[in-house]
């Protein structure tokens, strides 16, 4: 007999499998404020991808963040922020308050999406595809907060940048002005 825990973790797994043809742009998701999104809306920009946390010793990154989009949204880039809660419980607080803490502490004005996993088994079907996509980089699970995947305006995984790596660093940005 299946257990109830078991069945969820089977749905959890199949929820996160993606088929071979998926693409980048085939995901929907929720922002921050409840309403679906989908990453065909972002078609054609430079697509920075980021594991944020509001209790990290890497938050201050956020702040890093924010200057980045600001100094190349014009030009087609844009951020997307997904708040998780797999490491160190260093998110543990609601949608709301997870945006409310991002834009007073922050003024962050990219688009912040609902908290999701980034890894184990309930894994978010995005991050299944971005972590398992070969780049220039590295493949595999994410290792903590503030890890960035660099999407070129094709929808494809170009670059992937450990959490230590500054967003305004120069190789951070070089990437990003390669793809503009």
């Amino acid at each position: 007999m299946v257990t109830i825990t078991a069945l969820i973790i089977i749905m959890s797994l199949l929820m996160a499998t993606h088929n071979a043809d998926t693409s980048f742009y085939d995901f929907t998701l929720t922002n921050i404020r409840g309403h679906e999104v989908s990453i065909n809306d972002y078609k054609g920009n430079v697509i920075m991808i980021v594991n944020t946390a509001s209790k990290c010793g890497y938050t201050k990154q956020y702040d890093d963040l924010q200057n980045l989009y600001n100094t190349y949204k014009d030009d087609g880039f844009v951020i997307l922020g997904f708040p998780a809660n797999n490491f160190g419980n260093q998110e543990p607080g609601s949608d709301m308050e997870i945006m409310e803490f991002c834009e007073l502490n922050f003024n962050i004005t990219f688009p912040m999406f609902s908290k999701v996993d980034v890894v184990g088994p309930k894994q978010h079907a995005l991050f299944t595809y971005l972590t398992g996509v070969e780049n220039h980089d590295y493949t595999g699970d994410i290792n903590w907060n503030f890890e960035k995947f660099l999407v070129d305006r094709n929808g494809s995984l170009q670059r992937r940048f450990k959490t230590r790596e500054n967003p305004m660093d120069e190789r951070v940005q070089n990437a990003i002005k390669d793809l503009l």
